[in-house]
């Protein structure tokens, strides 16, 4: 099936992204795991949408790449419970890539700063098409897969996320509410590295063996040619 059947996303007001929800990728940075659900925001102006250009990695950032499951809203959500079926307000999902300058992120963690930086360059949320509710029967049973050069860096299954969408839900809109078409960004898997200008990454999901067209990204990174920099 030819990818431009497929629609895109929605353009979310908000974007929260979920950290630290595999043990796998907290081991690998040596985090601490979280006793709670850990967010922080992307722009709206980060999504790089498919077909749309290259991811641009800005002058002197080590770029890291995050495969996510992303859930898009359906409905507002406003101190929702996971007793009140919480996965009834998603109307469907998506592939993310949250893109990282993870030496600016080193520093921001050590300074107690905020990771705006480090996280909403323009092009630094890849993702792929919409992908309707029913084609995910449950979330919490995906395959997420990420290569660099058709080389395999990320590979597993949503099974492992330390918190669940009920709860992730629970507890972000026990902060602000959610509106239809914002993005949730479940977090990240082990396997988490860097790229550079000239690699090209893919990525993808299945359920249940089955690969999902809809969820497919491959993005080339290319320099970034203006804009902030540090070197």
């Amino acid at each position: 099936m030819s990818l431009t059947k497929f629609s895109l996303i929605p353009k979310p007001r908000t974007i929260a992204c979920i950290g630290r929800n595999y043990a796998g990728h907290i081991k690998e940075l040596s985090n601490e795991r979280p006793k709670e659900p850990f967010y922080f925001l992307k722009p709206a102006t980060s999504i790089l949408n498919p077909g749309q250009g290259p991811i641009l990695a800005p002058r002197g950032a080590d770029l890291h790449y995050e495969i996510e499951l992303a859930m898009i809203m359906g409905r507002t959500v406003d101190e929702i419970q996971p007793s009140e079926e919480a996965l009834d307000a998603v109307k469907g999902y998506c592939v993310g890539i949250d893109m990282t300058a993870r030496n600016w992120h080193q520093t921001a963690r050590r300074k107690g700063l905020p990771w705006s930086l480090v996280k909403g360059f323009k092009t630094f949320l890849p993702v792929s098409h919409f992908i309707p509710k029913n084609k995910i029967p449950d979330p919490h049973n995906v395959r997420l897969h990420l290569e660099v050069n058709g080389e395999l860096r990320q590979d597993d299954n949503t099974s492992l996320m330390l918190f669940g969408i009920p709860r992730i839900l629970q507890h972000i809109s026990g902060v602000f509410a959610l509106e239809e078409d914002d993005l949730v960004l479940t977090g990240t898997p082990k396997g988490v590295g860097s790229v550079v200008p000239g690699d090209v990454i893919t990525a993808g999901l299945s359920v249940d063996g089955i690969v999902l067209e809809e969820g497919r990204i491959e993005a080339k990174v290319e320099e970034r040619a203006g804009g902030y920099s540090r070197l």
